[in-house]
């Protein structure tokens, strides 16, 4: 992770639009006379979104604000990578280089970015991309993954991080998340253990052969299932809940019938 460096190029002064500062306000009446300092983070992201980055006018103005040394604003602006003392690009990347992405691959997504953007912190000639590497960014399940503004990419290879930087650059719409096809943090792929559906059937349950096939989504397990499913599934096989449910597992379906 490079260090920061604050930028030569500063505007004059800085304040908050009249939203932004009615927005603010409220924020500092969150905390008790004396204690508004511990507004400091919302503030200073407010002023980055408002700005695109944060420089010096904004620190003062915000220390001002909270009624504490520009000094100690700065000391937590260079402690956050999330604050940017410098511009940075329309697309602003940052690469998690910690142990479970660096295992992942996360240094072959690194050579994307030099290849595509150049090194951290350099911002295109188009001004859409600038990168950072940064600590982790919590998604290691999903590793390796980048953060892009407010969205985060996960389970990147090559091919579909550079498909991404291209998508980006031509316009079109992209989709955070998962880049292979997995949902959330699910296990890639079918199921491949516990998938006798007779494994999760309430006492006194007799699952018939189509309910037996959900496996880990058994009518007996209901209470954790999507409405809509437990509603096709009742009109898939109505015999099963009269026949051979619990009383317990026919209301949790009943109630989930109300929900759909």
């Amino acid at each position: 992770m490079s260090a920061q460096s604050i930028s030569a190029d500063q505007p004059a002064s800085f304040e908050f639009s009249a939203e932004n500062l009615s927005w603010a306000r409220e924020q500092i009446k969150k905390y008790p006379e004396g204690k508004q300092a511990s507004a400091v983070i919302p503030l200073l992201w407010k002023a980055q979104e408002q700005h695109g980055w944060l420089p010096e006018p904004a620190i003062n103005y915000i220390a001002q604000l909270l009624g504490m040394a520009p000094i100690r604003v700065m000391e937590v602006v260079t402690f956050y990578t999330m604050f940017n003392l410098a511009p940075v690009g329309k697309y602003f990347i940052q690469l998690c280089g910690t142990t479970p992405c660096l295992l992942r691959g996360s240094d072959d997504l690194v050579a994307v970015l030099k290849k595509n953007i150049g090194e951290q912190r350099h911002i295109t000639s188009d001004g859409l991309f600038s990168w950072l590497e940064v600590e982790c960014l919590g998604a290691c399940a999903n590793a390796p993954m980048v953060q892009i503004n407010n969205d985060y990419f996960e389970d990147l290879s090559t091919e579909s991080f550079e498909k991404l930087l291209d998508d980006l650059k031509a316009g079109r719409d992209v989709t955070p998340g998962p880049q292979n096809g997995r949902s959330c943090s699910a296990p890639a792929g079918e199921a491949t253990s516990l998938t006798d559906g007779s494994l999760y059937a309430a006492e006194g349950d007799t699952p018939s052969a189509g309910v037996q096939a959900m496996g880990a989504d058994s009518l007996a397990n209901v209470h954790e299932m999507p409405a809509k499913k437990v509603v096709a599934v009742a009109k898939e096989e109505p015999a099963a809940l009269e026949t051979s449910l619990s009383p317990d597992t026919k209301a949790a379906i009943d109630d989930k019938k109300g929900e759909n």
